[in-house]
């Protein structure tokens, strides 16, 4: 597995938008401000052009120009780590356009979650480097920054921090008025094990893999492209195991089986020792299945320990997953850390 380079001050961050860029006042404050609260740390930010640009149906520009603005990032040598400036629906359409070759001859992080796991994830199953599984950059917008924040900038600068469950999480979404919103945290965290039969769900759950995954919706898009290496890179890492997180935004309880069950098929869950999920979204129940039935229905006849309602991906705050990394994640009455090792 690559590493890129760690995040150093006096090197930039790159800003890009690779699925929906901003396009109203609010969004421009949010992003205003997170390039002062880089700058203030050291780290000049670089935005191109079609962050500012969002009048195109969801889209920030065409998916042309959206691999162009990247790849110009990419081949800039005082930028050590990429933003996706917000999440969208509409990030595939640059695949075909972005060239995988410039990418692996000049690695460099990148970070999103939510629609950029159609980049983040194909970056590391199809060229062996690590990408981070963190927020967007808007999310650095808001006016004080939560832990999960700050770890998220020591794990770019190369510290291997411990990170532990969180007290409290947001659910649901909040309209922005300011700009400068910080979560509102109003539900304890409470993780919960499901263990492999014949040991207790009470007990503590240890899983040690490499970590791979983002954001089910997206995932389901990428399967059976050409741009899904996801066999190939299961069958090289085989003597590490896989661990996989996963997370959704809106699937219901039937989509939500489908998938799980096309991912199985395709080969994708060969040689895994466990999976951890984040808290969904937007969960529509169809025929009485909730989520934890839903993934037994498909993953329980694995009988590998499952993790559910971590602090991973849309519901805040959530952990910084290193994308190909090897992970070490225990979960015990209802709280829960992960760490890394990169290697």
């Amino acid at each position: 597995m690559i590493y890129p380079a760690n995040l150093e001050q006096g090197f930039s961050i790159g800003v890009t938008a690779t699925s929906a860029g901003f396009e109203d006042e609010v969004d421009y404050i949010r992003l205003d401000s997170a390039i002062k609260h880089f700058g203030r740390l050291g780290y000049p930010v670089i935005t191109t052009p079609n962050v500012r640009s969002g009048d195109m149906k969801g889209r920030s520009s065409d998916g042309a120009r959206r691999a162009m603005e990247l790849l110009e990032l990419i081949k800039n040598p005082k930028v050590r780590a990429i933003f996706a400036a917000s999440g969208g629906d509409f990030l595939v359409e640059m695949l075909p356009f972005v060239d995988f070759q410039i990418i692996k001859e000049n690695p460099t992080w990148v970070q999103g979650f939510s629609d950029t796991t159609g980049l983040t994830f194909t970056i590391t199953t199809n060229l062996d480097i690590a990408t981070m599984y963190s927020y967007n950059f808007s999310t650095f917008g808001m006016g004080n920054w939560h832990t999960s924040l700050s770890n998220n900038l020591l794990l770019l600068e190369g510290k291997d921090i411990v990170q532990n469950s969180f007290d409290r999480y947001q659910d649901g979404y909040y309209k922005r008025v300011t700009g400068l919103e910080e979560f509102v945290l109003e539900k304890e965290v409470e993780w919960r094990n499901i263990s492999p039969k014949g040991i207790s769900d009470a007990d503590e759950i240890g899983i040690s893999g490499r970590m791979l995954g983002g954001c089910l919706d997206i995932l389901l898009n990428l399967v059976g492209t050409r741009f899904d290496k996801t066999a190939e890179f299961v069958e090289r890492y085989k003597e590490d195991g896989i661990l996989w997180f996963l997370e959704s935004y809106n699937l219901s309880s039937d989509a939500m089986i489908r998938g799980l069950w096309q991912l199985k098929e395709a080969g994708w869950f060969t040689n895994s020792v466990g999976f951890i999920f984040g808290r969904p979204a937007m969960y529509d129940i169809q025929y009485d299945i909730s989520y934890e039935e839903a993934i037994l229905s498909v993953l329980g006849e694995l009988n590998l320990p499952i993790i559910m309602d971590a602090d991973i991906g849309h519901v805040s705050p959530q952990f910084t997953i290193i994308n190909g990394a090897l992970g070490r994640v225990e979960s015990k009455d209802n709280k829960g850390r992960i760490i890394f090792e990169r290697r």
